[in-house]
């Protein structure tokens, strides 16, 4: 079996793959500091939680946007399951053409996402929409090239700007929405962050359409922690949540 682990800003994201099989996935708050005995102690419990032995884990793929939890983590997988784990890095096989200006700078969740959506969707021009802590398109092309992107801040950090830069507005559940026109301020919030971030991945999925694909509409995927809430958008032509497991896994075995 191998163990996946994406490390986010607010969370890592992992899962276990039997083969070609995602038996489950989890997610735990990521954050600076966490011991390696903390870190691989949760790993091997939440295992067993989910009915699988420990032993049975015989590689690790680890992809991470927050340099200061790699060293924990990886001395985590040596100490409490003996794997040396494969970190998808600068320099690793991935498939791709990475035309950045310093391919060093692209984000390693997005480079998985990457790797797993032309694996699964191949001779197409892509767009991923990847919605976590931050939102982040990725576009690429039917080549394989991955072109480039844009970022902006997530529903959470949008959120709890609002909350922190205003004196009456409070923090607020977020969810999706049928209506536009909010009765009430909870309710006003919740409508602006869904509908603002709707029209913002329609416009930019546009713009990169017309950029890079020469106005025609590329296949959209969206992933990531909220993209669940947006599968009735019309934005995306499929919603896969586990999309940055499969390219971890992809990348692994490439390297292996």
């Amino acid at each position: 079996m191998i163990l996946a682990l994406d490390v986010g800003n607010s969370q890592i994201f992992g899962g276990v793959f039997d083969k070609d099989d995602l038996k489950f996935s989890f997610r735990k708050t990521s954050k600076a500091g966490s011991s390696s005995d903390e870190t691989g102690i949760f790993l091997r419990n939440v295992l067993r939680e989910n009915d699988i032995d420990p032993s049975l884990v015989k590689q690790i793929a680890i992809c991470s946007v927050v340099p200061d939890v790699v060293h924990s983590l990886r001395n985590a997988c040596k100490k409490y399951f003996d794997i040396n784990p494969f970190l998808l890095q600068v320099g690793v096989k991935t498939g791709l053409k990475v035309c950045y200006h310093n391919p060093a700078e692209v984000g390693a969740d997005r480079i998985a996402n990457a790797i797993a959506a032309t694996h699964l969707f191949p001779k197409k021009n892509l767009v991923v929409i990847d919605l976590g802590t931050a939102t982040t398109f990725c576009a690429i092309s039917k080549d394989r090239e991955y072109l480039g992107g844009t970022i902006v801040a997530g529903l959470r950090l949008c959120m709890e700007a609002l909350e922190s830069k205003t004196a009456k507005l409070p923090t607020v559940e977020i969810v999706s929405r049928k209506e536009a026109l909010g009765k009430g301020t909870i309710e006003s919030i919740q409508s602006g962050l869904f509908f603002g971030h709707v029209g913002t991945m329609k416009e930019i999925s546009s713009k990169l359409a017309d950029e890079c694909f020469g106005g025609e509409k590329p296949f959209i995927i969206g992933t990531g922690g909220f993209a669940g809430l947006f599968e009735k958008s019309g934005v995306f032509d499929v919603v896969l949540p586990d999309l940055v497991l499969k390219g971890l896994l992809l990348a692994h075995k490439l390297n292996s």
